[in-house]
């Protein structure tokens, strides 16, 4: 049911963000490049053609160690079956033979209640903290049409746990 996405893939990601009403949607090409450049930290859920579900991040630069999850979406149907979270616990499990990751980063605005639960979620089954510090404050965002987005980081972690 998970596997990491192909580019073909790219937009129907796009729809269903464009879909979801609530995620910043990113151009065509954005999804392109995470689907072909960052497939090993990303990955969609769903049956045939359909794309069900889906969750983009990527190791940070400076801390390779970290992953940092852009976006999540389940679509209306697969909505109420805990399926993000267990999208992104297969995500780190993928993720821990070759690159050992011992912490997850995001950011989500204090509105976005569904994301904060989420990764309390997920910071329990990990047995970690989840530390809000601010990010992205609204100015950043054009036209201050945008809320603020704190980061959320949750570690540090051992994968392990979760094989």
């Amino acid at each position: 049911m998970f596997r990491h996405p192909t580019i073909q893939d790219a937009p129907k990601i796009w729809q269903l963000v464009k879909d979801s009403g609530t995620l910043d949607l990113n151009s065509t090409y954005c999804y392109l490049i995470l689907c072909k450049h960052f497939m090993d930290t990303c990955l969609v859920a769903g049956n045939n053609d359909e794309i069900l579900a889906f969750v983009t991040g990527y190791r940070l630069p400076a801390a390779p160690h970290s992953l940092f999850i852009w976006q999540i979406a389940v679509s209306p149907q697969a909505r109420g079956q805990g399926l993000a979270l267990s999208m992104l616990k297969e995500l780190l499990r993928r993720n821990a033979d070759y690159n050992k990751i011992t912490s997850l980063e995001t950011t989500v605005s204090p509105s976005n209640t569904a994301s904060r639960a989420l990764f309390a979620a997920l910071a329990r089954e990990l047995n970690t903290e989840l530390i809000e510090t601010p990010g992205f404050e609204e100015p950043l965002f054009p036209a201050g049409n945008h809320e603020a987005e704190p980061f959320l980081r949750l570690g540090p972690f051992e994968v392990e746990k979760l094989l």
